[in-house]
């Protein structure tokens, strides 16, 4: 990406942006102080697709979208409910999202920043980009519970509405000429300016300024020794993205549904040819069938009980952890990779246990050393 639209990228993420609908969430309006590319240490470029480049008008638009609540049925649900800005982009401390009517599907709710690096999106990776998961959310019945998108349609649609100006003006198009793929373009475009690294990490390995603690550079230690951290969570020569972006079993979930389960969901789902709606809508209403994980998607049985390796990046401000929630603590994570892929003594570890998972035997200082350390992965403008 050139520097110039990097600047852009951090400028748009700060603006103010008018409200365009009658019901759109005050989060919208948030005033936010102006950053500098230094926001961007430690991250690589970003590459945005040809089709969809970042303007001013676009990332507005888009952030109005994503603060939308009657793009749900009970008109008290947007994007913005489950990835609050004021709570890192996620809806910490909630195990699992509340959607309409405080229902709860299965999922934790992941940071949309630096979401624009990943290969793919959701835990499990069923979205290619940011443009095809920005359609889900709304039609699922426990989150927006729309049956179809047409109630978005007829609002940004709407000549009274300033939307219909907005979408004239970024994309040229007006009336029934503006669809969801224009919709979710400008929503993708906003989710693009949210990138953050420059964390006191970031200025200490790749500006040499001394700003970690020894007990936090002990940490980093065991985070690329004996407790083998970097092997999924990468860390790169110039950059840190702290995610291999690939899909590991590591206990979490899959641990707990009985081997019968296992296999009856394995065959519905070779059996049956969801589409992309369907698998959306079983993994957020059943645990069992969410905990199958990257299977619910391929079909590959070396991905059963698979999840996207989350970034580490802000790690501290976006408890609880894994896809379901169930680790409500730092100290909790590193005892269950402590344990070799167990949350506690007494769990049955799953066969499907991806190979790189084993107990790691860390003394009780490495572990608090490494819990220190993954502190230090705050970006300056999340520091509290």
């Amino acid at each position: 990406m050139k520097p110039s639209i990097i600047l852009l990228c951090v400028f748009l993420f700060s603006l103010q942006v008018e409200a365009m609908g009658k019901k759109v969430d005050k989060k919208a309006d948030k005033k936010v102080e102006r950053k500098t590319e230094d926001d961007n240490l430690g991250l690589p470029k970003l590459e945005v697709p040809a089709n969809n480049p970042i303007t001013k008008e676009k990332v507005e638009l888009g952030n109005t979208l994503f603060n939308d609540l009657r793009f749900s049925t009970t008109g008290t649900i947007s994007c913005a409910t489950c990835h609050d800005p004021e709570k890192t982009f996620t809806d910490s401390p909630l195990r699992v999202s509340k959607g309409i009517n405080d229902l709860t599907g299965t999922r934790n709710s992941p940071t949309v920043i630096n979401a624009a690096y990943f290969k793919t999106q959701f835990w499990d990776g069923r979205s290619p980009d940011l443009e095809d998961q920005a359609l889900h959310p709304f039609l699922n019945p426990v989150e927006m519970g729309l049956k179809d998108h047409n109630p978005i349609l007829e609002i940004v649609r709407n000549p009274d509405e300033e939307y219909s100006k907005a979408f004239k003006k970024v994309f040229g198009v007006s009336g029934k000429k503006i669809t969801m793929k224009h919709v979710t373009m400008a929503i993708a475009a906003f989710e693009r300016t949210i990138i953050a690294g420059n964390s006191r990490f970031d200025r200490w390995y790749f500006k040499g300024e001394p700003v970690l603690s020894k007990k936090e550079i002990e940490g980093f230690k065991t985070y690329i020794g004996n407790g083998r951290c970097v092997s999924c969570h990468v860390i790169e020569h110039t950059t840190a993205l702290f995610t291999d972006d690939k899909f590991h079993n590591i206990g979490v979930g899959i641990n707990r549904v009985p081997i019968a389960d296992v296999e009856r969901i394995s065959k519905e789902f070779f059996q049956a040819k969801y589409d992309k709606k369907e698998v959306d809508i079983k993994v957020l209403k059943d645990p069992k069938t969410s905990d199958i994980g990257r299977f619910a998607i391929n079909r590959n049985f070396d991905d059963m009980g698979s999840f996207k390796t989350s970034s580490l990046r802000n790690i501290d401000l976006t408890a609880p952890y894994m896809h379901d929630g169930s680790l409500k603590t730092l100290e909790d994570v590193v005892e269950h990779y402590d344990r070799g892929g167990a949350s506690s003594d007494k769990e049955t570890i799953t066969s499907h246990l991806s190979g790189g998972i084993r107990p790691l035997n860390l003394t009780d200082d490495e572990k608090e050393n490494l819990v220190a350390f993954m502190k230090t992965l705050t970006s300056k403008k999340f520091e509290k």
